[in-house]
């Protein structure tokens, strides 16, 4: 009697097409729905309207909500279908700074859902999707900025040479949340919960800050003691520019929501702090901005080709935009409007750029291939 061999299926040759193309699918792609939302939440606060370009926003927003949702499905049967990929993520210091994207991305989408979103949902739907996204963005991050920084400690092995910007990611969540947090203090009960939520986000504000100027020093500390980054690594250098830029959009938010907030000799001091704080750190941003430009440029001429950090210079840009127009509006300095004109115009440049390239690679499904 003939015995029929067969060879054992191992779980990736078993399971669906799709499920195959999730295998390689990591946090960092949750940048992309950052830099989609943020395109919408900047272009809306802008201190100049052009005709049309709200209802643009409104649909920039419209596609970052769709493309959150279809991300945390994908991560989601991620994690189902490929567990051991998904921890492989969590013990690879290069790719578990990024789960701080996930937080963000549900924090940015929440907070356009207020700003613009509520135009095409009505503004009860759009204060309940917003409280959801909110609360758990905060938690999610307040989370990944203890779990992660652990794992560096006791699991990573990692070497000074290593550092780079992506290591702050896990850092900046909180900071978002502290910049978008006062969106919904004007939809809570006045009295404490107003006030608890105003220094909720204060609270949020200072844990970003003291970490990012704990880790900040390593990464710029790398780059003049090793050189320039691997090219594809170059657009991180962007990142730094997320805390300088979303601190600063905290502050001057948080300004705007203290009177309704707080008492009077607070308030007054919170709002003179928004321009003290805001103005020598939008300074350092744009000292920052210029030197991750050379060094772009200098990628660009040595064969830099697209990868997802493109998407790096995105986020960290808009919340440049935010925090510029937020100065503007409290200083009434027509220099600030126009900065954020046009570092918005830098967005939506680099914008198109990032998703022309991610659906073009998508459709060729190299950027779901293993990494080589």
């Amino acid at each position: 009697m003939a015995t029929t061999l067969v060879r054992p299926r191992t779980t990736t040759e078993s399971a669906p097409r799709a499920h195959k193309a999730l295998r390689h699918l990591g946090p960092n792609w949750y940048a992309s729905v950052m830099g989609t939302a943020i395109v919408a939440n900047a272009g809306a606060t802008l201190p100049y309207q052009l005709p049309g370009q709200r209802v643009a926003c409104q649909l920039v927003w419209a596609l970052s909500a769709a493309a959150l949702a279809v991300l945390l499905t994908a991560r989601a049967g991620h994690w189902l279908h490929h567990r051991d990929q998904a921890r492989a993520h969590l013990l690879d210091p290069a790719v578990a700074p990024f789960y701080g994207c996930l937080a963000m991305a549900l924090l940015a989408v929440g907070g356009g859902t207020l700003i613009v979103g509520k135009d095409l949902i009505g503004e009860p739907a759009a204060v309940a999707a917003d409280a959801v996204l909110f609360t758990a963005g905060t938690a999610i991050g307040l989370v990944m900025a203890v779990a992660v920084p652990y794992l560096m400690v006791v699991r990573h092995k990692v070497e000074p040479h290593q550092a780079t910007p992506v290591w702050l990611l896990p850092l900046v969540a909180p900071m978002v949340s502290a910049a978008l947090g006062p969106l919904l203090i004007p939809h809570l009960p006045e009295g404490q919960p107003r006030e608890t939520m105003l220094l909720a986000c204060y609270a949020m504000f200072g844990i970003s800050l003291l970490a990012t100027l704990l880790m900040l020093p390593l990464v710029f500390g790398r780059l003049i003691m090793s050189g320039p980054l691997p090219l594809a690594l170059t657009p991180t250098l962007f990142l730094v520019l997320g805390p300088l830029g979303q601190s600063t959009t905290a502050v001057n938010q948080l300004a705007d929501m203290a009177p309704q907030s707080i008492g009077a000799p607070y308030a007054g001091a919170l709002g003179a702090f928004a321009v003290v704080y805001g103005v020598p750190v939008m300074g350092f941003a744009l000292l920052w901005l210029a030197l991750a430009a050379a060094m772009l440029v200098r990628a660009a001429r040595n064969g830099m080709g697209f990868a997802m950090t493109w998407w790096a210079l995105t986020f960290p840009v808009g919340t440049c935009v935010t925090g510029a127009a937020g100065l503007a509006r409290h200083t009434g300095l027509t220099a600030f409007a126009w900065l954020a004109a046009a570092l918005f115009l830098t967005l939506l440049t680099t914008w198109l750029l990032a998703a022309a390239h991610t659906l073009r690679g998508l459709s060729t499904g190299r950027l779901l291939a293993a990494p080589r």
